[in-house]
């Protein structure tokens, strides 16, 4: 009641005054459904709106492919020892911190990183890839896919090691190649495991990675990579609109 449901009722009235510090919430005068009249009705509220769905979008479409793709070859390769070195090696990223990402990525990537070294060495002009529009979107979707591929392959591989074995033993001596085996063994036994996982990620089609994008962008990006969690960032904090930013 205090730590969970309290502070909720406390952020829906908060929505509905203008917050003052003298006044605290329950002091601060009423002002209707004034906040919200003035989101729906600002312009750069459907542009970031807009971000959020295409962002989110992006990383779901893309990001949820390769996990699936990385377990089936983690669980068809033949040594032990090297399954368990592949996996430790692409579950370190999980573990980072978006700030530890960010430097390794921006390492990677800035006007004097090793993208663009190697772009000189071939005769090319340096790309500032963070000043710009076109690679913001790339650049986070991409670094959230390495982040995470190592983690996701988790479920896959528990649901693969549930699937009867000696169907793919049937299957060999039927000469079912290895394409056929992946296409009438293996996903059809995995089939629950991606529908729920795929449900699952529609639920949060409303998120895009508020953590990762405060990191990344910049006001040069803003156009493309502003989303809801960045614009309540910035007004809640920045500007100081507490109910604005609550509402």
């Amino acid at each position: 009641m205090v730590f969970r449901y309290y502070p909720m009722v406390l952020q829906s009235v908060l929505a509905f005054k203008e917050y003052n510090l003298l006044g605290g919430v329950w002091g601060s005068p009423w002002v209707g459904l004034d906040h919200f009249r003035y989101i729906f009705s600002d312009p750069e509220f459907y542009r970031i709106l807009q971000n959020t769905v295409i962002i989110s979008l992006l990383r779901l479409s893309m990001g949820f492919i390769p996990p699936l793709i990385l377990s089936i070859f983690l669980f068809d390769l033949r040594s032990g020892m090297l399954r368990r070195i592949s996996q430790t090696i692409l579950y370190i990223p999980h573990f980072f911190s978006w700030v530890i990402m960010y430097g390794i990525v921006f390492a990677m990537f800035s006007k004097l990183g090793l993208i663009n070294q190697l772009i000189q060495v071939l005769g090319g002009e340096a790309v500032d890839f963070f000043m710009s529009s076109d690679w913001f979107r790339p650049i986070l979707v991409g670094s959230a896919i390495w982040k995470e591929i190592g983690w996701g392959t988790i479920i896959y591989l528990a649901g693969l090691s549930m699937v009867d074995q000696t169907l793919y033993e049937a299957a060999k001596m039927d000469g079912a190649g290895p394409l056929r085996r992946l296409w009438h063994i293996t996903l059809p036994g995995i089939r629950p495991i991606i529908v729920f996982l795929l449900t699952l990620s529609f639920g949060n089609i409303l998120y895009a990675g508020g953590e990762q994008i405060l990191l990344f962008y910049n006001p040069a990006t803003y156009d493309v990579g502003d989303v809801i969690d960045t614009w309540v960032f910035r007004q809640g904090l920045n500007n100081l609109q507490y109910s604005l930013a609550t509402a």
